[in-house]
């Protein structure tokens, strides 16, 4: 089996696949503080509970692709696969790893590493011209051309950090749960802050994604949207412009790059 990790800067995502199918998956948050050991103690408990891999740390384990946002996480993650899991191969996105999607930005080193992975499985699963929306810390948008070239793209501040700053920042407002209101008018403070939320950000991907699909196509029809990330089912049902829903799209491009990369290795 294939252990997939994609950290980012609030939650780490871990998958296990399969084949091509992914069997399990887990949401932990991600903490720049923890060990190699640590890290090793959590994969261990999380591994322990699927009845498809063994009690031991690396029983079932045949393979395993790392992206990382956090320098001090993915630093502390390669060492628990030298440690833990010395005879497994292990895929670390990082500069010199074979993706199959060319970078065409002014400075490739400094596209994140989860932005890299979901164009690639978007290349593989959809072709291109594509847009993909990831819901995470920040709101991304990731451009491929009909090539099958990862562009550029845009960061908004994501979801969650505009709860939190509006509950910090406003003198009478708190923290509120990300959930659909009753309608778009609020008939509280509560809903008022889950209304400008939900329907914000659709408005803001709708608007968004319309300017970007009108410089990456000819017809912009022609560009398939993908959402991704833990927040995009908030915005699905109020966006008019995302075509499909893959919640597991980076987790999937990381399969991708393992299985062109281990042979090389």
């Amino acid at each position: 089996m294939l252990l997939t990790i994609d950290v980012g800067n609030t939650h780490t995502v871990l998958g296990l696949f399969d084949g091509d199918d992914i069997v399990e998956h887990w949401r932990i948050s991600t903490d720049a503080r923890r060990t190699a050991d640590e890290l090793a103690v959590l994969l261990q408990g999380l591994m322990g509970m699927h009845p498809l891999l063994g009690d031991e740390l690396g029983d079932g384990i045949d393979g395993i692709a790392i992206c990382a946002t956090v320098p001090s996480v993915l630093h502390e993650l390669r060492e628990v696969t030298r440690r833990y899991y010395g005879d497994v191969p292990a895929v670390l996105v990082e500069p010199g790893v074979k993706t199959g999607v060319p970078i065409l930005t002014d400075n490739p080193k400094e596209v994140g590493a989860d932005r890299i992975i979901n164009a690639v499985a978007a290349v593989e699963l959809y072709g291109g011209p594509a847009i993909v929306v990831d819901f995470g810390t920040a709101t991304t948008f990731d451009a491929v051309s009909a090539r099958g070239e990862y562009i550029g793209g845009v960061i908004a501040p994501g979801i969650e950090i505009s709860v939190e700053a509006l509950g910090v920042r406003g003198a009478q407002l708190r923290k509120i749960e990300v959930a659909r209101p009753r309608s778009v008018i609020g008939k509280n403070t509560v809903e008022a802050m889950q209304s400008g939320i939900v329907y914000g950000f659709a408005g803001q991907v709708d608007g968004v994604v319309g300017r970007m699909a009108r410089e990456l196509a000819e017809d912009p029809d022609d560009v398939t949207v993908i959402a991704t990330g833990g927040l995009a089912p908030m915005v699905l049902g109020e966006s008019s412009v995302i075509d499909e829903h893959e919640p597991w799209l980076t987790l999937i491009g990381l399969r991708m790059v393992y299985e062109r990369n281990v042979s090389r290795m």
